[in-house]
């Protein structure tokens, strides 16, 4: 009986593995820095994850990097039904809605206790009131400014975002990491004061 338990738990396993497969098709408004094409949400959510890594010591909470990692690895899963959302221009009611009906759908397609452990993981995040999630969604948020800094600015000129929508939006990161936000605001003045993203350069 318990082979055969085991069995079922390994073939939801398989079943989750091949639909996170979706996450790849799954297109963000960001374009990697000397790419022409957009990134994809699955290599989005890895690239945050090691970044979080590294800007953990740079941190103003001692965090468990274990579960920063889970919640960055989950964070974006529900993008699968619903598609990626542009932060600067979103209904987060809807959003939220949609978002946690495909969390419980994805997560649910795995058996206890690794469904509602990654469910809550994506709670976590999406509640933002631990360290670990604080620094992850300030991860999560730095590398959309990190590639339109050192793009020309391609979604933000794209969608005619300003500076102030910028700082607005992304200031979270120096609510957990100051220093970082203390090199990362100035780059943002000077990136949209150089006028390059008005010639496109």
């Amino acid at each position: 009986m318990e082979a055969t338990a085991g069995a079922d738990d390994i073939r939801r396993l398989f079943d989750f593995a091949v639909e996170l497969d979706r996450l790849k098709g799954v297109l963000r408004r960001t374009q990697p820095v000397g790419l022409d094409r957009y990134e994809n949400s699955a290599e989005h959510s890895w690239q945050v994850a090691l970044v979080a890594l590294l800007l953990a010591r740079h941190c103003t909470q001692v965090v468990d990097l274990q579960r920063v990692l889970e919640i960055l690895l989950v964070h974006d899963v529900p993008e699968i039904d619903c598609g990626d959302h542009f932060v600067y221009a979103r209904d987060p009611a809807e959003v939220a809605a949609r978002e946690r009906a495909g969390a419980q759908r994805i997560f649910g397609m795995l058996g206890e206790p690794e469904g509602p452990r990654l469910l809550a993981r994506w709670e976590e995040y999406e509640e933002r009131r631990t360290p670990e999630a604080r620094l992850a969604y300030a991860a999560d948020r730095l590398m959309p400014v990190l590639h339109n800094v050192r793009g020309a600015g391609r979604s933000w000129r794209e969608h005619a975002i300003t500076v102030a929508q910028v700082k607005a939006v992304n200031r979270a990161i120096g609510d957990v990491c100051p220093a970082v936000w203390q090199i990362l605001e100035p780059m943002i003045d000077a990136a949209f004061a150089s006028g390059a993203f008005a010639r496109g350069e």
